[in-house]
């Protein structure tokens, strides 16, 4: 038989690096928790990215057509009977950690196309009756074209809560909003071209609450306790007459409640 191998004994450097092993593995999972544990929102230099959809006032005047005799303008109060769903895109920049810089808006084009009229074989000035065998006449169908859009700014001041990714924030907003109706029939009962539009100018206090659902993904509803908006309308029935417009104040109370769904990179 052999004897036995002697045992070679660590040495106290190799006795060292088995604890540093043992301390980092150890340590891994108290860095996971440690990020993990990190609060959900925004901070300095990030950006986010909302899709908008707002109880708001909407900006149109309708185009006249050219061939009355005489004509009125009601302009739209701009009040609670005047608004409609509206559909937009924020973005944003935080430039300190409870500070951030909102640019926002929305647009629309329509355009209808235009037929020119058909007559038919009715006089309507001797007979009333088209069980006669008469065909009777096609009116012309106007060429529309419809352009709306809206833009605001404003900053807002968030605070922090106690829920991990829950946020408010209280801000002001300054906006501008624009709609244009052009309309052209092309027949001899009307004179060309008809147009009619509308602006107002808005200004806001506004206030909101957004939930990090994660760090990148976000929901938020907001409202305006007191707003202010200025409209002007006018239409121009026929070529070479001056516009026919007028203009309304609107000072309103809870105004304009949006619900979004963003993100933040």
């Amino acid at each position: 038989m052999f004897p036995p191998s002697p045992r070679i004994k660590p040495t106290s450097k190799q006795k060292n690096m088995k604890i540093n092993k043992l301390l980092v593995l150890a340590a891994l999972p108290m860095i996971g928790l440690t990020a993990n544990a990190q609060d959900k929102g925004p901070q300095k230099n990030d950006f986010t990215v909302a899709a908008t959809v707002s109880y708001d006032n909407t900006v149109m005047q309708n185009a006249m057509a050219g061939n009355k005799p005489s004509y009125s303008l009601p302009v739209k109060s701009t009040n609670w009977n005047d608004k409609d769903l509206r559909v937009g895109i924020e973005g944003g920049w935080f430039f300190l950690d409870e500070w951030k810089l909102v640019l926002g808006g929305g647009m629309s084009i329509t355009k209808h196309p235009g037929y020119a009229a058909v007559p038919g074989t009715i006089d309507e000035n001797t007979s009333t009756d088209v069980n006669d065998g008469s065909i009777p006449n096609y009116n012309a169908v106007a060429d529309q074209n419809f352009l709306q859009f809206n833009v605001y700014t404003g900053v807002d001041r968030y605070f922090k809560t106690k829920v991990d990714g829950l946020y408010l924030y209280a801000g002001a907003r300054v906006g501008y909003a624009y709609g244009r109706n052009v309309s052209f029939t092309d027949d001899e009962y009307n004179l060309g071209k008809s147009v009619g539009e509308a602006f107002n100018i808005r200004g806001a206090l506004t206030g909101g609450v957004e939930y990090y659902i994660t760090d990148g993904l976000f929901v938020g509803a907001q409202v305006d306790p007191f707003a202010y908006t200025y409209s002007k309308n006018l239409v121009k029935p026929q070529e070479g007459l001056s516009n026919l417009d007028g203009n309304s104040h609107n000072y309103s109370i809870l105004a304009a409640p949006t619900i979004k769904i963003g993100f933040k990179f």
